[in-house]
Parts: structure tokens; C-alpha cells; sequence
């Protein structure tokens, strides 16, 4: 495993990581099984990786948050409450492995959906005073400028009506509008930004 010749499995990753008290950045980036991915498997999944919004589902295996996020992004419709989940989550592990999520999220080109998300995570970590989160977002946020897409896009509520489509239009705030999404999400109004 050391050398690279044996995949490091699941169940040795969290040994692993127990261990030598690593964050869930180490585990395994696993992208096989991701259409099966719910709004509630999303859920415990951020529960498990200390959301409190969603405590009440704690329990069962940890999964790498980089996966977590690539997981909502890449969904046609994610419940609100789950989406508004994502910025914390980017502030909050803001050491993963940026480069290979980039890359995963313009295969299926979700990299505005993930450019907004971390616009409202740097804006999160300013509040808190998070330095750090502060600066490694904003590289991450540089980059993505790059790919930016042209074509709009929902911030994974691909249900949307068209009357909900033209509204969005109108009053989504200047970031969603950026990163051409049609969300009215907000870093001011998420409930952990306070």
C-alpha cells in the first residue's frame, strides 16, 4: 500500500485514519456509485462529517468530502436545506484535494455549480475570520474562473419551473449570477454564517 502497488480499501482507509487521527480529506476518492447519491445519503454524509444541521442523522462510515461535494454538484435536484450545506462544507475542509475535484467537476460540468459554492464559502470564512480558508478559496476560485461555463444553469434544483427560471432571473444575487446559475442562495442568509 506504501508503494502504490495495493489500493488502500475503504475499511483500511478509516482504520487509517483513526489511527493517526487524520481528517476524512485521506480517504478514498470513489466516484463509481454517484447517480446513487440522494438528497438524504447526501445529508448523512455531511451529518458524519460534522454539519450540525443534520446531527440528528449521525451514525455509519465517513466519506471523503470532496466526494460529498462532487456528489451534490453533480445531481439534477438536491433538497435546498442539503445544497445550503455546501459552502460550509468547502470552508470547513478547505485542505481537499482541490485539484482533483476541479478536474471530476468539469467532466461533468458542474464547475460553475462548484465555483459558486466556494465564492460563498470565501465569503463565509471572511466573516469568521478564517485567514486560511479565506485564501486557499479564493486560488480555488481563481482557477475556476477559467472554465467558467456560459450556459446557465440551476444550483442542482433542475426541477425548476420556467415561471421559477424567470424569477431567479430577476432577484438572484450578483455572485449567482457570475457563475450563471439561477439561485437565490446567498452567503448572508445561510444559517451557520451568522
Amino acid at each position: 500500500m506504501e508503494t502504490g502497488r495495493r489500493r488502500v480499501t475503504e475499511k483500511v482507509g478509516l482504520k487509517m485514519m483513526d489511527l493517526y487521527r487524520l481528517g476524512p480529506t485521506v480517504l478514498p476518492l470513489r466516484v463509481d456509485d454517484l447517480e446513487l447519491w440522494d438528497s438524504a445519503y447526501l445529508a448523512k454524509a455531511l451529518a458524519n462529517l460534522g454539519y450540525a444541521g443534520f446531527r440528528h442523522l449521525l451514525g455509519g462510515p465517513r466519506d471523503n468530502p470532496a466526494v460529498v461535494l462532487l456528489a451534490a454538484l453533480s445531481r439534477r435536484d438536491v433538497e435546498v436545506r442539503v445544497v445550503e450545506a455546501l459552502p460550509w462544507l468547502v470552508v470547513e475542509y478547505y485542505d481537499l484535494d482541490w485539484e482533483w475535484l476541479m478536474r471530476e467537476a468539469k467532466v461533468r460540468d458542474a464547475q460553475n455549480r462548484l465555483g459558486f459554492v466556494v465564492t460563498l464559502g470565501r465569503r463565509v470564512a471572511a466573516k469568521r475570520g478564517g485567514d486560511t480558508a479565506q485564501s486557499k478559496l479564493r486560488e480555488v476560485e481563481e482557477s475556476l474562473e477559467q472554465a467558467r461555463l456560459a450556459r446557465e444553469d440551476s444550483l442542482c434544483q433542475g426541477s425548476l419551473s420556467e415561471a421559477e427560471r424567470r424569477w431567479l432571473r430577476r432577484v438572484r444575487p450578483a455572485d449567482a449570477r457570475h457563475w450563471n446559475l439561477l439561485t437565490d442562495l446567498d452567503a448572508e442568509h445561510l444559517p451557520y454564517a451568522a
